[in-house]
């Protein structure tokens, strides 16, 4: 290594600086473990939760109130969650929003004094989240992406990187890791996903982990066509138009209508069903920032038509994610762990999205079982990683991968990458042959990954960047293919029934070469039964 390169060593390091990964790192530190965390971003405002808000799955702990909420999830899931995680969350959420409390959220509180805890605001959520972090004695390496793992036989063992603003490399050991990097959004440009590339399903791949639930990915957000800002609750109260003026749909049935609609044309939104000054006022409260992109525009969205568009959101809103083997949301490999979008939600959200409340639960929950696992695991090594001999994992997308002299150019890359995976008549419109095609297309793409890389700090980047898009969307159109039903985020035009032989999940593992396998999950009786009792 040159001089300019750093290293350190810890108990525990945690790479992602969303919610996820800041209780993983404080719950690690709380552990006694040495942590540090390491983020392509700024921990407090990058990634998608920081510059929005978020809803919790709250549920008060009712017995019959909560048996109902998973009963309701599990059947909603296509029988794929398991009812024992979700009333995990149900009961980990709520300790850890009186955590927050204590820390200083600002809680609202009802007519009796009793505090709301079922949203939090992003920004101030995560400037909390921040502060608690660093006194917990958490080291934050901000702007610092990871690029590949460290492993060795005994399983993984810390990580490279890269300071995007220094141009130093870094090199942390530690005995364990969690991943908590999110999922993948492929670039599309909603509000606060530009860091959600996909890079850490790829690291964690190169050692030898396992994914599950990629086929559930079908997931598009609506947004203001010159903005960002995904808020789809906002169109109930809106009306869809056509190009000639025309009104289309109102509305709840609005959204599951918008893929449908843009299929034939434009689509234009008014939020004309807000017909009063109270309405008005109570939706620029509640969502602010939705209104931010549109008066910039010049635009009243309560009296003007303004142009929609869809915006894939990937494996980010999607269910799937690296698989996990237990409680302690372990991988498939030694000393690796993974909380938030770069998990699968399956046992927890089954075949459908998390949405905003499951998906925000999960990442607080998940954060912390990761990081107490993974501090327990590290502090019972025998030895520090600082002594093992360890090897870097990356393969694609970085210069020790380049086998001949072709440059990788990134920004082609991704952009052949996004017309595979962002058109709906590819993606969310699924058809065997059409999606066997734009497998096709990837694969072809995967020999530019052994390029020559640019000498820069942001062609490194860049190029591991195209690297996970193009191998997260080979597992994806390669999980949809496998799965030869439709189910919950899941659909084949060629296969429109659920088939209740194949109640299972569907596992990947490989990259140059992808192999499936299936799990079993424990509720996959009730719905045969259910079927068979509908039969008779």
């Amino acid at each position: 290594m040159s001089q300019q390169d750093q290293q350190w060593t810890a108990d525990v390091l945690v790479l992602g600086g969303g919610p996820a990964g800041a209780w993983a790192a404080w719950k690690a530190a709380s552990q006694g473990a040495k942590v540090i965390l390491a983020d392509k971003g700024y921990l407090g405002t990058s990634g998608a939760t920081a510059p929005g808000g978020t809803t919790l799955l709250v549920i008060p702990p009712v017995a019959d109130l909560r048996e109902q909420a998973v009963q309701a999830r599990l059947r909603a899931g296509g029988y794929l969650s398991e009812n024992a995680w979700i009333h995990r969350v149900l009961d980990q959420v709520e300790h850890n929003l009186e955590l927050v409390a204590q820390w200083g959220y600002p809680f609202p509180k009802d007519g009796e004094g009793k505090p709301l805890r079922t949203h939090l605001h992003g920004p101030e959520y995560m400037q909390i989240m921040r502060r608690t972090v660093r006194k917990a004695g958490v080291k934050i390496m901000d702007q610092s992406p990871a690029l590949e793992l460290l492993h060795d036989e005994h399983g993984v063992g810390g990580a490279r990187g890269i300071n995007r603003l220094t141009g130093e490399t870094w090199e942390i050991r530690a005995n364990a890791v969690v991943m908590a990097t999110g999922g993948c959004a492929f670039l599309s440009k909603g509000l606060g996903c530009n860091v959600l590339t996909g890079e850490g399903l790829l690291m964690s791949a190169e050692t030898g982990a396992e994914l599950s639930g990629m086929e559930f990915s079908r997931q598009y957000a609506p947004s203001f066509a010159d903005g960002t800002v995904t808020r789809g609750r906002m169109l109930a109260w809106a009306t869809l138009y056509d190009a000639g003026g025309r009104p289309l749909h109102k509305g709840d049935r609005t959204f599951g209508s918008l893929p449908e609609l843009m299929q034939q044309g434009p689509v234009y939104a008014c939020l004309d069903l807000a017909d009063t000054a109270e309405k008005r006022e109570f939706l620029r409260r509640a969502h602010p920032i939705f209104f931010m992109p549109l008066e910039r525009a010049g635009i009243d969205p309560f009296r003007h038509k303004f142009p929609l568009t869809l915006r894939y959101e990937g494996t980010m809103r999607g269910t799937g994610g690296l698989r996990l083997t237990g409680s302690d949301c372990a991988t498939t490999v030694p000393g690796l762990y993974a909380a938030g979008d770069a998990a699968s939600r399956e046992k927890v959200t089954g075949a459908i999205s998390g949405g905003g409340a499951y998906n925000a639960s999960w990442a607080m929950c998940s954060g912390s079982w990761a990081g107490q696992g993974a501090a327990q695991y590290a502090l019972a090594q025998p030895r520090g990683a600082d002594s093992r001999r360890l090897l870097a994992a990356g393969r694609y997308g970085l210069p020790a991968g380049a086998t001949h002299s072709r440059a990788l150019d990134a920004k082609p890359l991704i952009a052949a990458v996004q017309r595979e995976i962002l058109p709906l008549r590819i993606n969310y419109f699924r058809s065997v042959p059409v999606v066997q095609s734009a497998l096709q297309r990837l694969t072809d793409l995967m020999p530019s990954l052994h390029g020559r890389i640019a000498p820069s700090v942001q062609g490194t980047v860049q190029s591991r960047e195209a690297a996970a898009m193009l191998i997260v969307g080979r597992w994806i159109y390669t999980a949809a293919l496998a799965r030869k039903e439709s189910r919950g985020l899941q659909s084949l035009a060629e296969y429109p029934a659920l088939d209740p032989r194949q109640t299972h999940r569907l596992i990947l593992s490989g990259i140059d070469k992808i192999v499936t396998s299936t799990e079993s999950v424990p509720h996959a009786h009730e719905l045969g039964r259910l079927q068979e009792e509908r039969a008779i």
